[in-house]
């Protein structure tokens, strides 16, 4: 078990998601970042499908209730136990009464803890992923406990396990994409500036959506309501874009111009307000 002495700014348990219940509505959420998730799952002997805790720019004040092997990854957002310092990207032991705190961000904005066996809290629809609307609690407060199972070192194969991860995963401003089902209804100078504009992050930007600054010329008509995806990229009649997340509906009535990669989409999970972004077809 975990207490949650201070949650932090927003703080939620994602695995990879609820993947087969679009049809009725429900979103796939899951966590923002697939890749530092999985990293964090694979340094303390789990599936990538275990549940982990997922901390956006400031992350909660911890107490462990028995011992247990945790990993941090994605953002650095300056962990500590018991006062001192800890490296991301490797599995640590803690001990019954340990204090896990974080402190200012340095780099990205979401980070995540993975516990040995995964945290065990409330499954709905085959995840544990949560989400407002869908699970009883969409975010980690104050005086939480969060399950977990006991551990047990055997369960480890390497429980001095460490690696780098990839600095462009931070620093890449250049998210590749697809062309969208509406990318062709597009003119030519309305691709190019699509394709060539810095697009700004706006304040606007949460697990359901990243709504962008800039505004490009659109005289395109809605489209009849359709499928999309976390990664969609949406042209409003406005001209505003708006990249949808993992949290997104299911579906919606705006142009699909662009499609992210699985890759972009992780990337675009550790960015913030005032980033810069700009898309790049890929094949």
């Amino acid at each position: 078990m975990i207490k949650v002495l201070k949650s932090g700014f927003y703080d939620t348990i994602q695995d990879l998601g609820r993947l087969d219940f679009q049809e009725f509505g429900v979103p796939i959420s899951g966590a923002m970042d697939h890749y530092s998730a999985k990293i964090a799952n694979a340094l303390v002997g789990n599936t990538s499908s275990e549940a982990v805790l997922e901390m956006t720019l400031l992350g909660p004040k911890l107490e462990f209730q028995h011992d247990n092997l945790i990993s941090i990854t994605g953002a650095d957002l300056s962990p500590s136990i018991n006062g001192i310092a800890i490296n991301r990207n490797k599995a640590i032991f803690v001990k019954l009464g340990d204090i896990l705190c974080f402190g200012k961000p340095k780099l990205g904005t979401r980070g995540y803890l993975a516990v040995s066996g995964g945290f065990k809290t409330e499954l709905s629809m085959n995840s544990r992923s949560m989400c407002k609307n869908i699970t009883n609690a969409f975010k980690i407060k104050t005086n939480a406990i969060l399950p977990t199972l006991p551990f047990r070192i055997k369960n480890t194969p390497n429980p001095k396990a460490s690696l780098k991860t990839h600095p462009k995963h931070f620093s890449n401003s250049t998210l590749k994409v697809f062309k969208g089902p509406e990318f062709e209804l597009l003119s030519p100078k309305q691709q190019d500036s699509l394709l060539h504009y810095n697009f700004c992050i706006s304040q606007k930007n949460s697990r359901m959506a990243y709504q962008l600054v800039e505004t490009l010329e659109n005289q395109l008509k809605p489209i009849i309501t359709s499928l999309v995806l976390p990664g969609t990229v949406q042209l409003t009649p406005s001209g505003k874009l708006i990249i949808l997340m993992r949290d997104c509906q299911t579906t919606g009535g705006y142009p699909r111009v662009l499609q992210l990669s699985e890759t972009a989409i992780n990337m675009l999970s550790q960015k913030f307000t005032n980033d810069y972004i700009h898309f790049k077809i890929t094949n």
